[in-house]
């Protein structure tokens, strides 16, 4: 049962060490608030009185004004829709000038993170400071993600034992190490248990 117990211990070594780090990591949390920052589309305030009535297949609707104008974002059973608030026409992508006017007045508050734009391709954008920004024009929203978020992210891997980037694989991985940490603690409590029966 010694035996068994320190080759387990040896087994155990990389998995705790990892967990160790990353644990003092998630804890301390240095860095998350940059990484994870919410980056909104500013808005502004509407300038006239909108009113749709809509039809059955509208589940959800939101009107809202950017610096590119006014936005209407319809829901239905397929997902979010940016429609012209005139025609009511659906439109499918802006132009990457749209793209660059909406995205510098969404970032300028925060240059030393964002910088400048790079490159536009399709709704994927860099700036100099290597973050990359997507928009999700149907819903008027932007994700932002960085060399920092990445650090954060291959750290939640490590901690979970996601370290061959193969889902099936980490999975058993991740089975195999809870299994082996509780058999080590159920030798270590039979060993001390023994141990102080012999005392007795």
């Amino acid at each position: 049962m010694k035996k068994l117990h320190k080759y387990l211990g040896f087994i155990m070594i990389l998995p705790f060490i990892a967990w160790a780090i990353t644990g003092v990591y998630f804890f301390i949390k240095p860095g998350y608030k940059a990484a994870y920052e919410s980056l909104p589309i500013k808005t502004y305030p509407l300038t006239e009185n909108i009113q749709y009535k809509g039809n059955k297949t509208w589940l959800e609707t939101r009107i809202l004004r950017s610096i590119l104008g006014t936005h209407l974002l319809i829901k239905n059973k397929g997902g979010w829709q940016q429609r012209d608030p005139q025609t009511l026409k659906i439109i499918e992508a802006p132009t990457k000038i749209q793209i660059e006017t909406l995205l510098n007045d969404a970032i300028k508050h925060n240059p030393l993170r964002y910088g400048n734009i790079v490159s536009i391709e399709g709704l994927n954008i860099i700036t100099d400071t290597d973050i990359r920004i997507s928009l999700n024009w149907p819903k008027m929203s932007l994700y932002q993600q960085g060399e920092d978020t990445d650090f954060i992210n291959k750290m939640y891997k490590i901690h979970y034992l996601q370290w061959t980037g193969i889902a099936s694989i980490d999975k058993i991985l991740g089975i195999i190490g809870l299994v082996l940490v509780l058999l080590l603690a159920f030798l270590g409590l039979r060993m001390s248990i023994g141990y102080r029966m012999k005392l007795f």
